[in-house]
């Protein structure tokens, strides 16, 4: 069994909300989940190395969050306020960035199609790029109730 993740765009209420809620769990959860991504070797260490004193913005546009974080003394940290203007960012509506990470899509196309926007640093830009396509997902057992 397959699964596809639609475009969708949350309803503009959430946004509004979003924005005014604290963004700063956000931070700490991105930059907790990248920490465990580099740790069980998902990343490449090499590619890890280029980061070092980086600061980065993910912003899900139609959700009205954003996560910053930097990669200091090999461990990604949550930022709390966002920098003026960080070495890189990305933004895109939530459907975009859940079809970058299940691989429906690639980075590539959602930005030609002007589905994500990427900001900063050209070279860092393609650095993630390159750590997004090396990256081997783990395989997951299919639920029973998922069975033909």
């Amino acid at each position: 069994m397959s699964f596809s993740i639609p475009r969708f765009k949350l309803p503009g209420v959430l946004s509004t909300i979003g924005a005014r809620l604290p963004q700063w769990p956000h931070s700490l959860a991105l930059a907790s989940a990248l920490n465990v991504a580099a740790r069980i070797g998902l990343l490449p260490d090499d590619s890890l190395a280029l980061l070092e004193g980086r600061s980065f913005l993910v912003e899900v546009l139609d959700a009205g969050g954003q996560a910053c974080f930097c990669y200091r003394d090999g461990l990604f940290r949550p930022l709390f306020t966002a920098p003026a203007s960080p070495d890189l960012s990305f933004r895109a509506n939530l459907s975009a960035f859940l079809q970058l990470l299940a691989r429906q899509e690639d980075p590539d196309t959602l930005f030609f199609n002007r589905e994500l926007s990427i900001v900063g640093d050209t070279e860092l830009g393609l650095v993630i790029k390159n750590m997004l396509d090396a990256i081997e997902w783990p395989q997951l057992p299919t639920l029973p109730i998922f069975r033909h």
